[in-house]
């Protein structure tokens, strides 16, 4: 069975690479003067800098070594909501939220593991789930806190999802975007190939060197289009993103090595499968946008099955998968509507 189990997955993972080889080949045809091109980006954009964001902060976790970089907002003190980011974003992508939420929380958007100006540790096997879940924990209790409003989105979502589970004394309120519960996701991916094939750059990170090769031809145009496309990106309805949010992404992703973390993330994701079938049970909000073009969105229905609380499903049927981005007041609406509801409750 585990010998199936890896020939899927790697089986999928040269099929990957072949059709990525194929458009390389292609665009080598089609523009081979501007394929390797690059611009060298030394200065971070000034919307990195702005102090409305809230200050730059790193804090060193004793047991890994490592140093973690966050930008805070709100007076210290005020109850904690600490933000993790997704696949490929950082620290930026919670910028309407940092400023939204810091006139009640201490609001902190972390740099995950390998991500921006956190430390990146060279080996794959230190971005195991495990390592990244206690990460988490150490962060909380580094800043000074024992609990927190976990909020989660992509990527981060999972990781969220998790510390829920193994951590539940920390975690007060969970909110997730655009991620189902991760035994939902496991089930379903092995049940619908129309969620396998949009699931395929799970696979593609699975090769050494390449899919970062990939990431920087023409300028980093995959990382651009993620963003932007008609496809992938955020909608015509959504709140598009600037130039300069553009270069704040493509600053932070062409300094040297800084793709390597991040999808060393997803290198692991297989060794720690089957994931088990834990419950939460803390109050829960998901939040999806219905034109995701990476998780289906029956997914998010599901999930109520393994939240044993309070639990809100909100479906924005416009929005994109960058849905903390695509349409900033609504979630930051139906953030604080979440949050008071469960003050309310608690009070009465």
């Amino acid at each position: 069975r585990a010998l199936l189990f890896w020939a899927l997955v790697y089986g999928y993972c040269a099929l990957c690479a072949c059709l990525a080889a194929l458009r390389l080949l292609c665009g080598l045809a089609r523009r081979p003067g501007s394929t390797f091109r690059r611009a060298v980006r030394e200065n971070p954009p000034g919307c990195l800098l702005d102090p409305s964001l809230g200050t730059h902060c790193y804090v060193r976790i004793k047991d890994s070594g490592l140093r973690f970089h966050y930008v805070a907002a709100g007076e210290r003190g005020k109850p904690l909501m600490l933000l993790l980011h997704g696949f490929p974003e950082f620290w930026y992508s919670w910028r309407y939220q940092l400023r939204e939420f810091k006139s009640e929380y201490r609001v902190v958007a972390l740099d995950l593991r390998g991500y921006g100006e956190t430390d990146a540790p060279s080996h794959k096997e230190y971005y195991k789930l495990d390592c990244l879940i206690t990460d988490i924990k150490d962060i909380l209790e580094s800043l000074g806190y024992n609990k927190c409003v976990l909020v989660g989105h992509d990527w981060g979502g999972l990781i969220a999802w998790l510390v829920a589970i193994c951590y539940p004394e920390m975690v007060t309120k969970l909110i997730v975007v655009n991620f189902p519960h991760p035994s939902v996701f496991t089930e379903y991916i092995l049940r619908h190939p129309s969620q396998l094939i949009k699931s395929g750059y799970f696979f593609f990170f699975q090769m050494p060197w390449f899919p970062e090769f990939m990431f920087t031809l023409n300028d980093f145009k995959i990382l651009k289009n993620l963003f932007t496309s008609q496809a992938t990106g955020i909608g015509r309805k959504g709140c598009r993103l600037t130039a300069e949010d553009i270069e704040a992404y493509l600053y932070v992703f062409s300094q040297p090595g800084a793709l390597t973390g991040p999808i060393n993330h997803y290198r692991n994701i297989f060794s720690c499968l089957p994931l088990q079938h834990h419950e939460v049970i803390m109050p829960t909000l998901l939040l999806w946008g219905e034109r995701d073009a990476f998780m289906e969105v029956e997914m998010a229905e599901m999930t109520r099955i393994y939240v044993k609380n309070h639990f809100r499903l909100t479906i924005l049927s416009e929005a994109s998968h960058w849905l903390q981005q695509d349409q900033p007041d609504i979630v930051n609406k139906l953030i604080w509507t979440f949050l008071k509801e469960e003050t309310t409750r608690k009070r009465e």
